[in-house]
């Protein structure tokens, strides 16, 4: 075996000890390249580690996609902001900023079916992963579940610390089912830890002035919007149904 081979050799062995996979698989090339270009040795490593150092960020962002527990992948760029309802085309550009995930605000995205709602959640959600804020996707009679499962002390407060941490909560299909007293006062509980720290979006089909049907309690349900709307983005998202508009083009095809 001649030296080079040798050098290679040790160098694939080494990086599978240190997981640097991205350097394993492009010393090589970019050893070629910096020997045409006369580069550096200084330069040579740079452009190794800055190969690295991309990769991991990159598949940093891709695991943050995949654990947030989105139901399916809408980007903000699928949007079609014609079919969007007037106050959240209005708003988009504002809310693609993030900046409301800096100062800890929340949206509320309210209005009848198929309007948008959970694209537009999921979207903000995903481009936030890409900006590097850990995000958690969850349905709230899923949310419910996952806290009453929590039932000793210790599992319960281990749920608390993570809810409390992310950078941004969506709770989807805010209104569809009513709660018990139990639950309300649950959830309640949980959207509290992150009021005015963290940024929350909820999606609902049901006005504020109905939010009392879900949780029966109309002081529980008076606390609730004050902590979620206190500035809030409140965006109107009634509108025709983009799903109904979808099915009649399909079916005037058939």
């Amino acid at each position: 075996m001649n030296d080079k081979q040798n050098i290679e050799d040790r160098i694939v062995q080494y990086t599978k000890e240190l997981r640097l996979p991205t350097i394993r698989r492009d010393f090589a090339q970019i050893a070629a390249q910096a020997a045409l270009e006369n580069s550096s040795y200084e330069n040579y490593l740079l452009d190794l580690v800055e190969k690295e150092y991309a990769t991991r960020v990159e598949n940093r962002k891709k695991q943050r996609i995949r654990t947030a527990g989105f139901p399916y992948k809408k980007y903000l760029q699928d949007l079609e902001e014609a079919e969007l309802p007037p106050d959240a085309a209005q708003k988009l550009g504002i809310l693609k900023r993030l900046d409301f995930l800096k100062e800890g605000q929340n949206i509320v995205l309210a209005g009848n079916p198929g309007t948008g709602k959970t694209h537009l959640a999921i979207g903000l959600g995903i481009q936030a992963c890409l900006e590097n804020y850990k995000v958690l996707f969850v349905t709230v009679p899923r949310l419910i579940t996952l806290i009453r499962e929590s039932r000793s002390e210790k599992m319960l407060r281990n749920l608390e610390n993570r809810f409390e941490k992310y950078g941004l909560v969506i709770c989807d299909e805010f209104g569809y089912i009513s709660f018990d007293k139990e639950a309300s006062e649950l959830l309640f509980t949980h959207l509290s830890l992150r009021a005015g720290r963290k940024s929350t979006i909820i999606t609902t089909n049901l006005s504020f002035d109905r939010w009392s049907e879900i949780f029966g309690d109309p002081v529980l349900t008076a606390a609730m919007v004050d902590r979620l709307a206190h500035k809030a983005f409140l965006i109107n998202m009634n509108g025709n149904s983009y799903r109904v508009k979808e099915t009649k083009k399909w079916m005037k095809k058939q």
